[in-house]
């Protein structure tokens, strides 16, 4: 089982990126995928949780409070990838980003993931 993170690259404030996790070993669509940040010298934050949508009419989503309504989840599921869409992004958004999943298929927090991917390095400046 292994995810892998891409997409990211450097952007001026205000601008946009778009994420992608992948996976390879399992069906993505059957857990919950949460995107985490790091930043140099700061502790990794739990960024935004995508629900499986395996029974349900939509996957559910969470934002944390300094992305909400900028940031983005939605599903491929025909190409097993999330994608996480970044929009006016400011230069605190420079950090790594990963993607992770504790293989459960709603999201519930941000501790207890079992698989992470690789991150991105996403770097936001003018």
């Amino acid at each position: 089982v292994q995810l892998q993170a891409s997409g990211g690259g450097l952007v001026q404030p205000g601008g946009s990126l778009r994420l992608s996790c992948t996976a390879s070993g399992f069906n993505l669509d059957y857990y919950a995928i949460s995107w985490f940040r790091q930043a140099p010298g700061k502790k990794r934050e739990g960024v935004s949780c995508i629900s499986s949508s395996i029974g349900s009419s939509d996957a559910s989503t969470n934002y944390a409070n300094s992305v909400k309504g900028r940031f983005a989840l939605s599903r491929d599921n025909a190409k097993n990838t999330v994608y996480l869409q970044m929009n006016s992004l400011k230069p605190e958004d420079t950090a790594v980003y990963y993607c992770a999943t504790d293989t459960l298929s709603n999201c519930r927090g941000w501790s207890g993931m079992d698989f992470w991917g690789k991150g991105t390095q996403v770097t936001v400046s003018s």
